[in-house]
């Protein structure tokens, strides 16, 4: 027997991001892909802004929704800095320009190397309402000023209702 495909929204913009249990609260920018196909993130110049990734989902709608964030800037630790001490089970409330919040379940969160990220297990289409936070990780490398994995937490929509 086929499983149902779980609740879904329509399509709406993100407007703010709280996740009570690493002390987000944030607004949001759209972000959209470099010339090379890469993510872009948000401006470095603000350090409580999450990036939705416009291309794909809404959070909420049918279909992966990606959101990303720094971990830190130049002036110091960023929105998803406690990123990866999130656990399965914590809550992830996005609240859309419609004026419903979509609250998501984190399933997991996993550390990737970046030279071996697997695009499609993060960014793949799903058929039910699925949400990926995504920030760096892992060791910096001061000759690229670059972090050497990323921090990916997997969740999946849970309820929603009016703000």
């Amino acid at each position: 027997m086929a499983r149902p495909p779980g609740p879904a929204l329509p399509r709406s913009e993100p407007k703010r991001i709280v996740i009570p249990q690493i002390g987000v609260n944030a607004p949001f920018t759209d972000v959209s892909l470099t010339p090379s196909g890469q993510l872009n993130t948000p401006p470095l110049t603000n350090k409580n802004l999450a990036g939705w990734y416009k291309g794909g989902a809404s959070p909420g709608e049918r279909g992966t929704s990606v959101v990303v964030g720094h971990v830190d800037t130049k002036t110091g630790a960023a929105i998803f800095v406690y990123l990866r001490f999130l656990k399965p089970g914590n809550t992830v409330d996005i609240t859309r320009a419609d004026g419903i919040t979509a609250r998501f379940k984190v399933d997991s969160v996993q550390a990737f190397s970046k030279a071996h990220f697997p695009n499609a297990r993060v960014y793949a289409d799903a058929p039910t309402a699925q949400l990926r936070l995504i920030t760096c990780g892992g060791t910096y490398n001061r000759s690229t000023h670059e972090y050497e994995s990323n921090v990916v937490v997997f969740a999946h929509l849970d309820t929603s209702g009016r703000s």
